[in-house]
């Protein structure tokens, strides 16, 4: 973070001068620790759904830099006066039932009682210090990746507004639960420049960081992003979270956009993501063989969106 005087450290590959998804710390010649903290209110109204999503989205970052989780804490703000003891069971049953599937082990955590609810996990994982992904590190040529539809954003939004059809919710459901860890293995397997994971700041913020101060720049093309049913439907209907209009407003400077585009598909592109999926640069000659490993891998919505190119230089062109 600007501004703060950072602990100087040889052992640190990746710390908080970045805008990475995770902290690695080198604890030898071929072993690293990842770490990482997410938590947030809930964006569903199944305790036991919203528990499944928050432990998913905090293990993503870790997926991000290509590492393995091993234990996670969980982390809860609870409203004990308020609200039924039996909640707060249910969400740490969704958040404990997502940890087994990645085969993390809880190892402990810490609550606090506060009057707006709150979950997610602090997690810990490993990676040889020689693999670690960054967010940067994409080479001019290299294809773009998005490996989950977009649009949870506009779409939970629609179902807070009884709005939403039962394919709506039960795809967002279904996208925001899914571990990006068979994505990341397929990334690791067929080798990768740099990957992210899209969440608050939507597509275009995070795809923003992983070309800011590099020189280079990117295309994405709007018609190849894979969306989530229902997306732009409720995008023309007005169901736009703020948080849309706020990623617009930070990155538009740096976004070139086909004025032909649709602005309800627009609106998804800035539209911030729970639990979504890895961004990933891939090398030309490689990214064909990726889509299909994660097909092959059960990752369906798979797709390549756009290249890295030398100019413009960090700046991002939608095309239509």
């Amino acid at each position: 973070m600007r501004g703060l005087p950072l602990i100087d450290d040889p052992n640190l590959i990746v710390g908080m001068e970045s805008a990475d998804d995770a902290g690695v710390y080198k604890l030898s010649d071929d072993l690293a620790i990842i770490q990482t903290v997410d938590f947030f209110t809930p964006i569903v109204d199944d305790p036991y759904v919203f528990g499944q999503i928050a432990a998913a989205n905090a293990l993503s970052d870790v997926y991000a830099m290509g590492g393995i989780p091993l234990t996670a804490m969980n982390i809860v703000c609870f409203p004990i006066q308020t609200m039924d003891i039996s909640i707060l069971r249910e969400i740490l049953k969704g958040g404990l039932d997502k940890m087994r599937e990645a085969g993390v082990t809880l190892v402990g955590g810490h609550s606090v009682e506060d009057p707006e609810l709150k979950y997610g996990l602090s997690v810990t994982g490993r990676i040889h210090p020689s693999v670690v992904l960054t967010n940067v590190g994409a080479k001019a040529g290299d294809r773009l990746i998005l490996t989950k539809p977009l649009g949870t954003g506009i779409i939970n939004t629609a179902i807070k507004g009884g709005l939403a059809t039962d394919e709506s919710v039960e795809s967002v459901t279904e996208c925001m639960v899914r571990l990006n860890r068979e994505a990341s293995e397929v990334m690791q397997k067929i080798g990768a420049n740099a990957c992210t994971d899209i969440t608050g700041f939507g597509l275009i913020g995070h795809a923003l960081e992983m070309i800011q101060d590099t020189g280079k720049g990117m295309i994405i093309d709007a018609s190849s992003v894979p969306l989530l049913p229902g997306a732009v439907d409720f995008s023309e209907m007005g169901l736009v979270p703020g948080g849309t209009y706020r990623n617009r407003e930070f990155t538009i400077s740096r976004t070139d956009i086909d004025p032909k585009l649709s602005p309800y598909v627009t609106d998804i592109l800035f539209d911030p993501q729970t639990s979504g999926g890895l961004l990933i640069a891939v090398a030309e000659d490689r990214a064909e063989e990726m889509v299909e490993e994660l097909k092959k891998a059960g990752i369906d919505e798979a797709t390549i969106i756009g290249k890295i190119v030398d100019e413009p230089g960090e700046r991002i062109v939608v095309t239509e």
